[in-house]
């Protein structure tokens, strides 16, 4: 009887655990934003330039939403690898974000781990806005594909799965084909 009952308690914390697992995946999921318009947001990059997602509308833009983590270098380098793929094509933009509000400072002295070195404007969000616009904040690194109207079309919220730089370009040439979505 004993062993049933330790069976018993095992079994349950075991569900209990599954699910507490699962719970920030799920409400990352209600997160997505696929089909919305992109809420635009003004910050201003590491250089000092003045950066609004609007000025973009027209562009396939590539969002990344970062914090100072081993999940965002690896995300940020990933999104720099789809920069260098697209380089010069006049149709596609990749952003970057430090939305946890850390200082240009640190932001910079981060940037300095990655593999590669980031040429796509990095901007830094002092007052965490972007992370309220696009449900970000627990759930690290978020990388949006907002199509040239401005519509959310591909999103991945969190270290779960780190949308790779394959992937995230086989989506914008899709976007940039797709005449629905204003591509040729």
């Amino acid at each position: 009887m004993l062993t049933s009952t330790r069976k018993n308690i095992f079994v349950n914390l075991l569900v209990i655990s599954l699910v507490f697992a699962w719970v920030p995946v799920l409400q990352a999921k209600g997160f997505f934003k696929i089909g919305d318009p992109a809420p635009n947001f003004t910050l201003d990059t590491l250089d000092g330039q003045t950066v609004s997602l609007a000025q973009y509308k027209g562009k396939v833009v590539v969002l990344g939403l970062f914090h100072i983590c081993e999940p965002c270098l690896i995300q940020g380098t990933e999104l720099q690898k789809v920069a260098e793929a697209f380089k010069g094509s006049a149709g596609v933009q990749v952003l970057g974000v430090n939305s946890a509000g850390n200082s240009k400072e640190k932001v910079k002295d981060f940037l300095k781990e990655f593999p590669l070195k980031v040429t796509y404007p990095y901007m830094v969000d002092p007052k965490k806005e972007t992370d309220a616009l696009y449900g970000g904040g627990r759930f690290i690194p978020n990388v949006y594909i907002i199509d040239q109207a401005g519509i959310i079309r591909w999103q991945r919220v969190g270290s779960m799965e780190i949308g790779g730089a394959d992937v995230i370009k086989a989506e914008v040439e899709r976007l940039l084909a797709s005449p629905k979505t204003g591509g040729t």
